[in-house]
């Protein structure tokens, strides 16, 4: 009995650990939203789209309310968006996506990370050719036939449209048709459920169990640092 009880609380902190990342994720996209372009969501898309994401997540509206307070507040924190680059154990590209207040902090920390799990920090465009930066929008499924939902999506830059798991309708996009998908879906009144800017592998490399499970521990340690925002990498 006490071992499952040790099991289900594991799992539990386990789980508040990763909804307190994702807060704080979605804490620092607020305040660089609100820094680039003021705390009215009806004239910032940007901030819009965190504060879907922030729903997509379960934040409390409080916390989003409060993160867009401190963002206009005279004890700000200005972030700055960093993204490292290098490599884990066998030869994976990995993009490191970070937002910082102190970027010789992030970047010693970054390269810890990498040297203590067998992989290399490289430099400035060492593997950002491998990835393609799309955008990605998950879309609630009320329904919608994906080939009409396709037709009138095309001119608005979709490239890749399907069904998740859970059955939301993703839409792809390349980097630059970000705002204008954005607006299209709200102009027709399509409800999305979180919408982010990604980095995809043009191709993926397989490897055997034990040598992607060291690449996963790698992912798991850059993703649990307090300045990393989003983790991309090449392991299929």
């Amino acid at each position: 009995m006490g071992r499952i009880f040790e099991v289900r609380k594991h799992t539990m902190f386990a789980r508040w650990d990763r909804m307190a990342k994702q807060f704080t994720r979605v804490g620092k996209e607020i305040a660089m939203a609100v820094k680039a372009a003021g705390p009215d969501p009806d004239n910032n898309p940007a901030l819009r789209r965190c504060i879907q994401n922030a729903k997509a997540v379960n934040m409390p509206k409080d916390r989003v309310e409060a993160a867009i307070k401190r963002a206009m507040g005279k004890d700000k924190t200005d972030y700055e968006e960093v993204v490292y680059e290098g490599y884990a154990p066998h030869g994976i590209a990995v993009m490191v996506e970070t937002a910082t207040d102190n970027p010789t902090r992030t970047v010693a920390n970054v390269r810890m990370h990498f040297n203590k799990q067998g992989g290399t920090l490289g430099n400035s465009g060492s593997v950002a050719f491998m990835f393609n930066r799309v955008g990605e929008f998950k879309v609630k499924n009320d329904g919608q036939n994906l080939d009409d939902l396709e037709l009138e999506l095309i001119d608005f830059g979709l490239e890749e449209i399907g069904e998740d798991s859970e059955g939301n309708i993703i839409i792809r996009v390349a980097f630059n048709e970000f705002g204008n998908m954005s607006k299209a879906l709200e102009d027709k009144g399509i409800t999305v459920i979180s919408s982010e800017l990604k980095r995809l592998p043009q191709n993926t490399v397989e490897l055997p169990e034990e040598q992607a499970k060291e690449v996963l521990e790698l992912v798991d340690r850059l993703e649990q640092d307090e300045d990393v925002q989003q983790v991309f990498y090449n392991l299929k």
